[in-house]
């Protein structure tokens, strides 16, 4: 008979090896930490109906003309700038918390869509992009028949 020796703790490398790796998904998927280290992103909100997807940013202080949005694949990017506003000498501020400078935002997007039917409007401080999905990636009900 061979003796086996005992390591109690061996569960506890797997438990970690697991919850770091969740932590780090977690961290990938949640957009404030590429806010602190890039600058500033625009935060989006991404919903979808039977027929569409729709991708709303907000981007207050900007016009269309400082934003460029383009569609590549899967991935939707949208890339701008926030220019900073001219400071006066005799100015002191006591607070700075907008942000101005380049920014990039892309999506992957999670169905096919009419990439010749995007629309994407701007009112309000507020992109709104709607993207019709395409036939093949709409909901079919089928219908289960009784045996």
């Amino acid at each position: 008979m061979d003796l086996i020796p005992r390591k109690p703790f061996s569960e506890l490398s797997t438990v970690r090896n697991e919850m770091d790796r969740l932590w780090n998904r977690f961290l990938d998927d949640w957009p404030l930490p590429t806010m602190f280290t890039r600058g500033w992103a625009p935060m989006a909100d991404i919903s979808e109906t039977k027929d569409k997807l729709i991708v709303k940013a907000e981007l207050p202080g900007l016009d269309p003309e400082d934003l460029k949005l383009s569609l590549s694949g899967d991935l939707l990017t949208i890339k701008g700038e926030k220019k900073k506003e001219k400071e006066e000498k005799d100015e002191h501020h006591y607070s700075l918390e907008r942000y101005s400078g380049e920014f990039q935002r892309s999506f992957r997007l999670p169905v096919e869509v009419q990439e010749d039917k995007i629309d994407a409007r701007f009112d309000k401080g507020v992109l709104t992009i709607t993207m019709p999905k395409t036939a093949k990636t709409k909901k079919k009900e089928i219908k289960i028949n009784k045996a």
